[in-house]
Parts: C-alpha cells; sequence; structure tokens
C-alpha cells in the first residue's frame, strides 16, 4: 500500500483544537496528540511536525515546525506516521519487529527498550534479512497473514550499533528528537523486500531469566498483547474499534503467538536466534 506524501497547505502550525488522545514518553514527556480537521486525522509531535492524514490513509500533508530538519521529518514519517496511516487502509498494524527466516516471518513484540529492533539487527547482521524494525503490518490473505516490508533501515541505540553493526555501514543523517542512529541496509545487514507469510509471534518478556525461554500463551493472552501493541489511528467509533477487535480475535484463533525472553546480553544473541529459528521450524498445525 502506497502512501502520498505532499507539503502542508495548511499553515505554520496553526492552533491545534483540544486533543481526542495523546500519547507521552516513558518519563512523561508529551509526544503525539491526535484531533481531527474535518474528516481528516490532524497529529501533532509538539515542537517538530503536523501531519494530516486523509479519511483512507492514502494522503499525508506535513508541515514541519520552524527548526526541524529533514532528516527528523522523515524520521517521524517512516517511524510514526505511516504506521499510522496504513491502519486507515485495512492493514493491521503493531509495534513489532519482524525478520524472514526459512519458515516464515517472525515477528517480535515489546515494550519499547525491550530489544525488538536488537533482535532484527541481530538476526540481519547473522543473514536473516529483516522485514521491519517497527510498524509492523500485516494484510489478511486466506486465512493467513503476510508480513509487509517496511523502510529498509533500522533504528539502533549506540550500544547495540557497536555491538552488532560493521564499522563501515551507512547511517542515515541524524534527528533532532533522539540519540538513536538509523542502519541502512547493505550486503551485511539484509533487508527482506517482498511479503513474508507469518509463521510465529512472539512476546518479548523483560529479561529477569536465566536462559533463552519460549513458551506458549493463550489466545485471551495475545489478545491483550495484540490491542496493547497496535496502531490505531481511527478509534472515534464503537464501530471502528469492534470492528479492530473481531479481526485481532480471527488472528489470534491461530496456534502462533508464544513468549520469549532472554536475559539482556549481546553474547547471548547467537543462542536466541537458534532457539527462534528450531522452534519456528517445529511441525505442528500451520498458521
Amino acid at each position: 500500500m502506497k502512501v502520498i506524501v505532499c507539503q502542508g497547505s495548511f499553515g505554520a502550525l496553526p492552533v491545534f483544537p483540544e486533543p481526542l488522545h495523546q500519547w507521552t514518553l516513558p518519563d512523561g514527556t508529551l509526544w503525539l496528540q491526535f484531533a481531527r480537521c474535518g474528516e481528516r486525522h490532524w497529529l501533532r509531535f509538539p515542537g517538530l511536525a503536523d501531519f494530516m492524514v486523509s479519511p483512507d490513509g492514502l494522503t499525508v500533508e506535513q508541515c514541519a515546525a520552524p527548526g526541524t530538519d529533514d532528516s527528523t521529518l522523515e524520521h517521524l514519517l517512516l517511524n510514526q506516521v505511516f504506521p499510522l496511516a496504513q491502519s486507515l487502509q485495512g492493514s493491521l498494524v503493531f509495534h513489532a519487529s519482524a525478520v524472514a527466516l526459512d519458515s516464515g516471518a517472525a515477528a517480535f513484540l515489546g515494550h519499547s527498550g525491550w530489544g525488538k529492533s536488537t533482535l532484527a539487527a541481530s538476526f540481519a547482521s547473522a543473514g536473516s534479512a529483516f522485514l521491519t524494525d517497527d510498524g509492523l503490518q500485516l494484510d489478511e490473505r486466506a486465512g493467513a497473514y503476510w508480513v509487509q516490508p517496511s523502510h529498509p533501515s533500522i533504528r539502533l541505540w549506540n550500544d547495540s550499533r557497536e555491538a552488532l553493526i560493521h564499522d563501515e555501514a551507512q547511517l542515515s543523517s541524524p534527528v533532532q528528537y533522539t540519540s538513536k542512529s538509523r542502519v541502512l541496509s547493505d550486503d551485511l545487514i539484509a533487508a527482506c523486500r517482498e511479503p513474508m507469510r507469518l509463521r510465529r509471534v512472539y512476546f518479548l518478556g523483560d529479561g529477569e531469566v536465566d536462559g533463552v525461554e519460549i513458551q506458549s500463551i493463550s489466545p485471551r493472552e495475545a489478545l491483550i498483547g495484540l490491542v496493547n501493541h497496535s496502531f490505531m489511528l481511527d478509534t472515534s467509533t464503537a464501530q471502528v474499534m469492534a470492528r479492530h477487535f473481531d479481526a485481532l480475535s480471527r488472528m489470534v484463533s491461530l496456534p502462533i503467538f508464544f513468549r520469549l525472553d532472554y536475559p539482556r546480553r549481546y553474547d547471548l544473541l547467537a543462542q536466541v536466534r537458534m532457539a527462534v529459528q528450531q522452534h519456528s521450524a517445529q511441525e505442528g498445525p500451520s498458521p
């Protein structure tokens, strides 16, 4: 699915209406406000930029605040606005990374800072291409789910980049609101550019374990996890929310959901990769 981006014509950050809801960062800092402008969805990243998204999610208008550079604007589009716009196009979209394995795609859902991007980078640097760093887009086809590839880049904190990525890796320009680096795919950091059927969904634990653990979870636990990690722009009506809940309820009927936990140590990532590869290849009910 495509999103057309054009320069906003709605002025330089006009007065924002009363937000319908908002997102804050873990430290309590206001991050994103949501409002409506007629039928369009109005997103404001305070001090950075405004975006207007059409009702069908196919067109995004952008208007940068004074001092916001092009790299920051692109970063907001790729990692925040596009996933929200895609949720208006009939796709399920989640805060998750995903990698391409021989058995199919494996997705990793978890709280911010729990290692989704680190896992994707670890697999990619070891030869298993990544599909997305965040903003996991799923399309349903005949009872199966297909992961759509996103922008071929991975955002990493400096310690993860130094531990996992080769020195010659190409980095995008830095952005103003985070010290994370955006590492672009290359011959040594593989990115998958074709849709892949979803084989496993792993909800990440908090790392308070002694070794690598993979456990089954119930459909109810999977449903709660998917709800908590959903990118969803239109939450305005009970009908919209019911449709989203029904779509998630169908999805969790598949035997593909598990909990993955492991100590957060770089020297254990090879064991994590092996455990995930072996587990995803196990025989069982096909998703």
